[in-house]
């Protein structure tokens, strides 16, 4: 899959205007709600072959056959170079695309993405090749969202795929170094960042084994499919690494390549053994590495469900193989001792510090997109709360914050009081009169000692024992980022 650079031009030219609002447009809001459950018909009822965005909608977008006018038309004399490439392909029935060009974007950017085709439309079950290369999915939309976006010199896009990261990447990094052990990937990645004018140096290997240096941040959604081994494998979700040893070696590997002060953020999935908490597995591949970490467990997936969906995502058929399959799958999960598996986000960063901040929560909770929010603060609210002073520093109310009282009609006192954040992971905290006195009278003026003193004088209470039973509710509120220092 080689073009020319000028022919690389040439076809952005081509594409101009094929962006993700104008396919909506096209399509409508039922077609593209349709496409969103595999279903083109009523794509291909509403856009007729007539613009260039409509013609590169059915070819592309619904994955439909056009008419050789109809290509030439928008392609040009460039559309041989494109059969040559195997981009398209041309046969008596007319002109059909091979690949897949999709329009994608943030707030800011329109870029074009180049994958394998969707497998699947129309609930058509397709074979799906060994070296398949997935396009955009609610994964890599996930970990895009989940990334830190803060201004670095390196980054690393570790199993770039389609090449999706590396694009978000090339927003607020100076360098951006994207690998991958399958060579169609970094073809098409490579050919992705080709259409968008991005620089991005390509390099193939496993992991860590081709990279040299350190970075300022890694992301990376692994290929992470837990399976038995046998048959050919998916390269784009399954490994030849036992279990799921491919994440707990970018974990464990991940300190090695982080620059001082850099992130390593994981799109994951673990095994939950039974017989062991899963919290205190991933702790024993994060502590030894001695960085900061904080991992958020979204899901717990029980096996049938974790089979189903994945001998599903590989395109077999329902039928006696797909139903011996599920047994052979469920067997080995019991051979090997798993009882679930868990999904969810590893955060990593290298501070420097003593003594690791580790810190694994199961939060299956709506989240206020995009989390990255969050990430990207983290780091600082641990050097906030790694201050001892605590009680001795001022402290203001972080703009998201809201409070929530339940009390019975005419009560004096409400029945309990509760604090959420709007943004980001909306965490919640309940507190208790003087923790709810506390939060209302923070003020850049006052130190939190001083705020604690004055409720202990009102309510009749010891100052320096308000002040010890409280002073973790202001490290709580400060980790989480209720507050901020003043």
């Amino acid at each position: 899959m080689i073009l020319q650079p000028d022919h690389i031009a040439r076809l952005r030219e081509c594409l101009e205007g094929f962006t993700a609002d104008a396919v909506l447009q096209t399509l409508g809001t039922p077609a593209w709600r349709a496409l969103a459950r595999n279903e083109t018909v009523p794509g291909l009822r509403a856009v007729p072959e007539g613009t260039s965005c409509e013609v590169l909608t059915r070819l592309f977008t619904l994955q439909a056959t056009i008419n050789e006018a109809s290509a030439r038309r928008v392609f040009g004399d460039l559309l041989g170079h494109l059969i040559d490439a195997d981009i398209l392909a041309s046969d008596a029935a007319g002109i059909r695309a091979l690949v897949d060009i999709r329009p994608y974007g943030d707030e800011t950017h329109d870029w074009l993405v180049v994958s394998d085709l969707t497998p699947g439309l129309n609930g058509i079950s397709s074979q799906i090749r060994p070296d398949y290369v997935l396009g955009i999915s609610e994964a890599s939309s996930s970990l895009a969202r989940l990334t830190a976006r803060r201004p670095i010199a390196r980054a690393l896009d570790l199993g770039t795929g389609c090449g999706v990261q590396s694009l978000h990447l090339a927003t607020h990094a100076s360098e951006v170094v994207a690998t991958d052990v399958n060579q169609r990937a970094l073809a098409l990645a490579q050919l992705t960042s080709h259409l968008n004018e991005i620089d991005v140096k390509f390099v193939e290997g496993s992991l860590y084994e081709p990279v040299d240096g350190t970075f300022d941040l890694i992301v990376t959604n692994p290929p992470f499919v837990v399976s038995p081994p046998e048959g050919e494998r998916l390269v784009y979700r399954e490994t030849d690494f036992e279990g799921d040893d491919i994440v707990r070696n970018v974990v464990t590997g991940a300190a090695s390549y982080l620059a001082d002060d850099g992130m390593c953020q994981v799109l994951a999935a673990w095994i939950e053994p039974t017989g062991q908490p899963w919290d205190e597995r991933l702790a024993s591949w994060i502590e030894p590495t001695g960085l900061d970490a904080w991992v958020v467990r979204r899901e717990s997936i029980d096996l049938p469900e974790y089979t189903e969906m994945w001998l599903a995502d590989s395109g077999l058929a329902r039928g006696p193989e797909f139903s011996r399959r599920y047994e052979h799958w469920l067997n080995w999960f019991t051979s090997k001792g798993i009882e679930s598996m868990g999904f969810g986000w590893i955060n990593l960063h290298k501070s420097g510090r003593n003594q690791p901040d580790v810190r694994i929560d199961d939060n299956p909770a709506p989240v206020r997109e995009p989390v990255g929010i969050e990430f990207a603060a983290w780091p600082d609210r641990l050097k906030s709360i790694g201050n001892n002073s605590l009680l001795e520093r001022s402290w203001t109310v972080a703009p998201d914050v809201v409070e929530e009282t339940i009390a019975r009609p005419g009560a004096e006192h409400p029945n309990s009081i509760t604090l959420r954040r709007t943004t980001g992971l909306a965490p919640s905290i309940q507190l208790d009169t003087i923790g709810a006195g506390f939060v209302s009278a923070c003020d850049p003026e006052l130190t939190a000692a001083q705020i604690f003193e004055g409720i202990a004088t009102i309510l009749g209470l010891d100052p320096d024992e308000t002040k010890r039973q409280h002073e973790s509710l202001v490290e709580d509120l400060a980790r989480d980022g209720f507050i901020v220092s003043g």
